[in-house]
C-alpha cells in the first residue's frame, strides 16, 4: 500500500476489485465531404452539425443559396433520423483528399474525428472518389463508407467494377477527374456499401422544385435511425426513405436481383409502403463480410474493446490480468448476446474469450505482449424468405416456392 501507517487508528481504503465495464461507442455519427452552397464556408474544416438549420447557418450564407449534392445529403440525413454529423467543405477542389500545399483537407480532416462511424462524399461517383472513400474507411477500421452510384449508370455498368484512369495519374495529375470507366461499381471492400438509384425530393431551398439527390445522406440517416431503435446489429434495410417523393430510375424485379448479387443495394418503391432501402450488403466478395450489419457490429465491438481495455497497458502480465480481460470482455459480449446481436442458444455458442498461458507463452510475454482470442457469432439477416406452399387434394400435395 502507498499509505504510511504512523499514527494508531483506523484506516479506510478504497480498493478496486470489480470489473471495468466496456461500453459500446456511438455508431450513428456521419461525416460528409463535398461542396457546400457557400464554397468559402469553413474550407477544409470538420464542423459538427446538429440539425438542418444549423447547417444552413454555417454553410449557406450566400444571398440565394443553391442546393448541392452535399446540402441535399445533409438534409436527407436529418430527415431520416440522423442526429449529429460532421461536414467538411472542400470548396472547388477537384479531389476528396488534401487541402492544397501542406494543408490537410477533405477526407483527411475526418481522421481527426474519432466519433465518425459513417463517411460519405455525396455525388462523387467516379472511381478515384470511390477508392479514396474506401481506402479511408479501411485505414480507419472503425467506420464504413456509403457510396452513391452514378445518377445515369445502367444496370450493366453498376455490375462492373470501374477503374481509375491510370494515364492521367502517370501524367502527373493524380487529383484530376478521371474519364468515366465502362464499369460504375466500386471495387471490392468489406468497409463500403453501394447504393442506387438517386432519390427525388423537393428542393429545401425551393420547395416548389423537384430535384434528384444522391442516396448516401438519406441512407446514413437510416443507419442512425435503426441504430437508435434496434441496434447496430439490425440491417439498415426494409426501412422507409423519408422525404423522398420518388426515384430517379425505376428498377424491375429482375434488375434488382442482378444488382443485389453484385453487391449493389437498391432503393425500391412499393405501392402500399412507399420508398424503402431494399439491400444490406457490403462490397465484399468474402461471404463472412457480405452483410453490412455484420461489418458495422464488428467495427463497434473492436472499438469498444480497444477503448475499454486501455487500462491494461503497462499492467503486470500475470494470471490476474488475463482473468480480468476475460471477465470484462466476456461481460460486454454477454450483454450483446442478450440484446440479440449474437446468435446462439447459450453464450458458449454465441462467443468466446481466451486469454491464458496458451495464448501468452513465455516468448509472447517476454516481447511485452498480451494476446486474447475473441470469437463472435453475429446475427445475419434473413435476406431470402421462402414459403413452400402446397395444394392438398385427395392425398396429393403439390408444392410451389415463393420468394420474397
Amino acid at each position: 500500500m502507498a499509505t504510511t501507517y504512523l499514527t494508531p487508528g483506523i484506516y479506510v481504503e478504497e480498493v478496486s476489485r470489480g470489473p471495468k465495464p466496456l461500453e459500446a461507442g456511438g455508431t450513428s455519427t456521419a461525416g460528409f465531404v463535398g461542396r457546400a452552397p457557400d464554397l468559402s464556408a469553413h474550407l477544409h474544416e470538420a464542423v459538427a452539425i446538429h440539425h438542418w438549420s444549423h447547417f444552413v447557418k454555417e454553410f449557406c450564407q450566400t444571398k440565394e443559396p443553391q442546393s448541392t449534392p452535399l446540402s441535399l445529403a445533409v438534409h436527407g440525413f436529418f430527415q431520416n433520423g440522423g442526429r449529429r454529423c460532421f461536414v467538411v467543405n472542400i470548396g472547388d477542389s477537384p479531389s476528396l483528399v488534401g487541402g492544397g500545399g501542406t494543408r490537410r483537407g477533405g477526407l483527411d480532416v475526418l481522421r481527426e474525428v474519432d466519433e465518425v462511424a459513417i463517411v460519405a462524399a455525396p455525388g462523387f461517383t467516379d472511381p478515384s472518389a470511390y477508392n479514396a472513400l474506401l481506402t479511408h474507411a479501411e485505414q480507419m477500421q472503425q467506420r464504413v463508407a456509403v457510396l452513391d452510384a452514378p445518377e445515369d449508370a445502367t444496370v450493366e455498368q453498376l455490375c462492373q467494377v470501374g477503374a481509375v484512369n491510370r494515364e492521367r495519374t502517370e501524367a502527373g495529375a493524380p487529383d484530376a477527374a478521371p474519364r468515366r470507366a465502362p464499369g460504375a461499381r466500386a471495387r471490392d471492400s468489406k468497409y463500403g456499401a453501394y447504393y442506387t438509384p438517386w432519390v427525388s425530393l423537393y428542393d429545401p431551398f425551393d420547395p416548389r422544385k423537384l430535384v434528384n439527390a444522391p442516396p448516401s445522406g438519406h441512407v446514413a440517416g437510416i443507419y442512425a435511425r435503426v441504430d437508435g431503435t434496434r441496434g447496430v446489429h439490425k440491417p439498415p434495410a426494409n426501412e422507409q426513405v423519408r422525404a423522398a417523393e420518388g426515384l430517379a430510375v425505376s428498377l424491375t424485379r429482375e434488375e434488382l436481383g442482378v444488382l443485389n448479387q453484385s453487391g449493389v443495394n437498391c432503393i425500391r418503391f412499393f405501392p402500399q409502403e412507399g420508398i424503402k432501402v431494399w439491400g444490406a450488403r457490403t462490397l465484399s466478395s468474402d461471404p463472412e463480410w457480405r452483410y453490412l450489419n455484420v461489418r458495422r457490429l464488428f467495427c463497434m465491438v473492436e472499438e469498444a474493446i480497444a477503448r475499454g481495455t486501455r487500462w491494461v497497458v503497462f499492467e503486470p502480465n500475470d494470471l490476474t490480468l488475463r482473468r480480468s480481460v476475460v471477465r470484462d470482455v466476456g461481460a460486454f459480449l454477454r450483454r450483446l448476446w442478450r440484446d440479440g446481436a449474437l446468435v446462439g442458444r447459450t453464450e458458449q455458442e454465441a462467443f468466446f474469450v481466451q486469454c491464458d498461458e496458451e495464448t501468452n507463452p513465455p516468448e509472447v510475454v517476454d516481447a511485452g505482449q498480451l494476446v486474447a482470442l475473441i470469437g463472435l457469432a453475429p446475427v445475419k439477416p434473413a435476406e431470402f424468405i421462402i414459403f413452400r406452399i402446397g395444394q392438398y387434394a385427395g392425398g396429393v400435395a403439390q408444392e410451389e416456392a415463393s420468394r420474397g
